[in-house]
């Protein structure tokens, strides 16, 4: 998938997880998050991440073993370890196994984010996307900017990662389903309209700024941008 730009958050403590789920949805991070490794595994063969905030002491083992799978990716995802285990032997075992950071609970918010930005401006590896554009939007997947003949185009988080995917594949139908996998978590519940909703507010978004894309609603099937 070229469109890869979600956060997988591999984490069993129930209060942090949600915590770090709040935090870095209101810096409009998408994530999904996965209690175990078992789940974490069935997660990287289902979708590919750009990120991966991982755990060490986990139910059913040690989140370490998860770094081989998840670098055997295509675009290989980077892997941020946040763990209670402080030793300066666990920070060499974690980064030696593939891991391209890691930190150590407790951390500020601050100091996430920044991680979490940090990871982002490295290079996609294998391939990762060049800018994309459709009709006035330009779309840059490594940093997840758009623009507007040039100019920053800034959009809530949902809208955001929908235009990310419809964009990705200007000119041909997404499929509903593949539409929410993309713009609601793993663990989210979806309202029967909940798409639609988005899509009505991204189209009239595109329409009011003359972006020079048509979003068309594919009946019975899902949904196509195309410049026009």
């Amino acid at each position: 998938m070229t469109d890869a730009a979600r956060i997988l958050l591999v984490e069993d403590d129930p209060a942090l997880a949600a915590a770090l789920v709040a935090a870095l949805g209101q810096a409009s991070w998408p994530v999904d998050h996965v209690r175990t490794l078992a789940d974490a595994f069935e997660a990287v063969l289902q979708r590919a991440y750009r990120l991966i905030l991982l755990d060490r002491g986990l139910p059913d083992g040690d989140g370490l073993t998860l770094v081989a799978a998840a670098r055997s990716r295509s675009p290989r995802p980077s892997i941020l370890f946040i763990t209670a285990r402080d030793e300066v032997a666990d920070r060499v075992e974690g980064l030696d196994a593939g891991a391209d950071d890691y930190l150590v609970k407790p951390f500020s918010v601050a100091e996430l984010h920044a991680r979490v930005r940090a990871a982002w401006r490295r290079p996609v590896e294998e391939g990762g996307p060049a800018l994309v554009a459709a009709g006035r939007l330009s779309f840059d997947p490594h940093t997840r900017d758009v623009r507007l003949a040039g100019k920053p185009l800034p959009l809530p988080r949902r809208e955001l990662a929908l235009l990310q995917v419809l964009i990705c594949r200007s000119g041909r139908v997404v499929q509903r389903a593949h539409l929410e996998a993309e713009v609601y978590g793993l663990d989210e519940e979806v309202s029967g309209n909940a798409l639609e909703t988005q899509v009505s507010r991204l189209r009239r978004r595109l329409e009011a700024e003359d972006a020079g894309v048509e979003l068309r609603t594919i009946r019975g099937v899902g949904y196509m941008l195309r410049p026009c």
